[in-house]
């Protein structure tokens, strides 16, 4: 899952991030307005996190722009404007979430995880396909009812997969998926890695088979071959 982190403030953009990035989120960070529509308009994005105290652009009047150009992707304010009229027109003006700074870093990431579970969103409470079942609230994986353990870039590639199970996967996709632009992958980097997961679940006696389509992406599909 891939963030857009709109936040000023660049230390606590820098916690934030990082804290993301432990709980299995690619994140991309910027700090203006600017910035953020460039992003926006060039790559695809799971959820934005947005302050509203920008130095180059009011937060509401960002907030519309950000919904014209991707009205399906959920966003979250972000802010230290804690009173109730500001409040209202955040979530009035279409953002699906505010949470007042400061805040705990577990619940901007329940908020996270909230907005991404609804209906038409990425997330569902469990993910799963064959025997292989993904809880998206404690990022624990079963398969076959027996735990199963992967490293964080093996499990974001799997709850990839298993958010799209039964369609393909460009390899371009996925690398936007996994990767922010700060921290772009190797040339070989999904290669290796749908080997790791393959044969980790295979080790796992999962009855799942990723499928590479040469020329064209990869695909997880139930049953094994």
């Amino acid at each position: 899952m891939r963030l857009l982190l709109i936040e000023d403030n660049e230390k606590l953009a820098l916690n934030t991030s990082a804290s993301l990035r432990e709980n299995s989120f690619a994140v991309d960070v910027v700090h203006t307005g600017e910035d953020a529509l460039d992003a926006i308009r060039n790559f695809d994005y799971d959820a934005i996190i947005l302050d509203l105290g920008l130095p180059d652009v009011d937060g509401f009047d960002l907030l519309h722009q950000l919904k014209q150009i991707r009205n399906e992707t959920p966003i979250i304010i972000c802010t230290a404007r804690d009173a109730l009229d500001e409040r209202l027109r955040g979530l009035n003006s279409g953002s699906d979430d505010y949470v007042v700074k400061p805040f705990a870093f577990a619940e901007l990431l329940a908020r996270i995880r909230a907005v991404l579970r609804r209906p038409g969103n990425a997330l569902g409470m469990v993910l799963g396909s064959g025997n292989v079942r993904f809880d998206t609230v404690d990022r624990s994986v079963t398969i076959g009812g027996r735990p199963a353990r992967f490293s964080a870039r093996e499990l974001a590639l799997l709850e990839l997969f298993l958010t799209r199970a039964g369609r393909v996967q460009s390899k371009a996709a996925i690398e936007n998926a996994l990767y922010g632009f700060d921290a772009p992958p190797t040339p070989n980097a999904i290669e290796v890695l749908t080997h790791r997961l393959r044969k980790k679940l295979t080790e796992y006696e999962a009855d799942v088979t990723i499928h590479n389509l040469r020329g064209v992406g990869y695909l997880l599909e139930t049953g094994t071959s």
